[in-house]
């Protein structure tokens, strides 16, 4: 039988759970909860959530305000003001860590300097973070920095989406040195984020083959995904155990497990023991 080793960082961060934990709370305290949007980008969470009679709504409406929680990856300052004016109960659930690059930038944009987002386009928390300032650049690869920059500035605050790969946001800043005076930079990637990734380095290469289990909505997990196939061909992503296939472990002495911070640890344990029916 093969030997499964589970990554020590995986699954559930506490900024995540922490979410979970007072959507569930809130449900059991009203029948009128809602969310902009899902809780985080993991299916089995959502199903989860949505079971428990959490609403997601498009946009906040006037007709029976209730309860209005706001996600793990924080909104607009907008959101909130325009919840408040409706008379709906805002409960925040906003990763803590994320709350503080919003305070970070609006400290940076105070003291003059315009703000970079080093994070992928259109991500929820990466809109939250921007929509914290007045004008801020978001930057997902090296390779647009040109583009988004086309001319000298004289201050630039830099932070990173809390689920940035480390090494991305290194480039991208080497990039930037060029475009301005002075570069001022919050290195913003969380500790869980730099736990997982810091694993997943060394994983690949003490494993035959690597599984990483989470969303393909999942930025953090597509990251751990690319990275690990970046050191190991033989690495796969699956959203549960029901994606497994039996040839992915031929010849297989050593399998690694790892997850994103949006997968519960139930589905890590089915994936688990899927995998050593398959290999037994």
């Amino acid at each position: 039988m093969s030997k499964i080793n589970v990554a020590k960082y995986s699954g559930f961060c506490f900024g995540v759970k922490r979410a979970v934990d007072m959507a569930l709370e809130e449900s059991r305290k009203s029948d009128n909860v809602i969310m902009l949007g899902d809780i985080v980008h993991n299916e089995h969470v959502v199903k989860k959530i949505d079971d428990a009679g959490v609403k997601v709504m498009n946009e906040l409406s006037t007709e029976d305000p209730g309860t209005l929680l706001l996600r793990a990856h924080g909104a607009v300052p907008g959101v909130y003001e325009e919840a408040k004016k409706m008379n709906y109960n805002v409960v925040d659930a906003t990763c803590p860590l994320v709350i503080e690059i919003h305070e970070i930038v609006k400290k940076m944009e105070e003291e003059k300097y315009r703000i970079v987002v080093i994070g992928d386009y259109g991500h929820d928390e990466v809109v939250g973070i921007s929509g914290q300032v007045k004008d801020a650049i978001v930057i997902a690869k090296p390779e647009d920095v040109k583009d988004k920059l086309p001319k000298m500035s004289r201050k630039l605050g830099v932070v990173v989406q809390s689920t940035q790969n480390i090494d991305n946001a290194r480039k991208i800043i080497s990039e930037l040195v060029p475009y301005c005076q002075e570069l001022k930079f919050v290195d913003t990637i969380c500790k869980p984020t730099k736990l997982y990734q810091a694993e997943i380095r060394k994983m690949p290469h003490e494993n035959d083959v690597m599984i990483i289990v989470g969303s393909f909505t999942s930025a953090n997990t597509k990251r751990l995904a690319e990275i690990s196939t970046e050191l190991n061909s033989r690495s796969y992503q699956v959203e549960s155990a029901q994606d497994l296939e039996r040839g992915w472990f031929d010849n297989a002495d050593n399998i690694g497990v790892t997850a994103g911070a949006s997968t519960p640890d139930w589905i890590i344990e089915e994936v688990v023991e899927k995998i050593k029916e398959l290999t037994g």
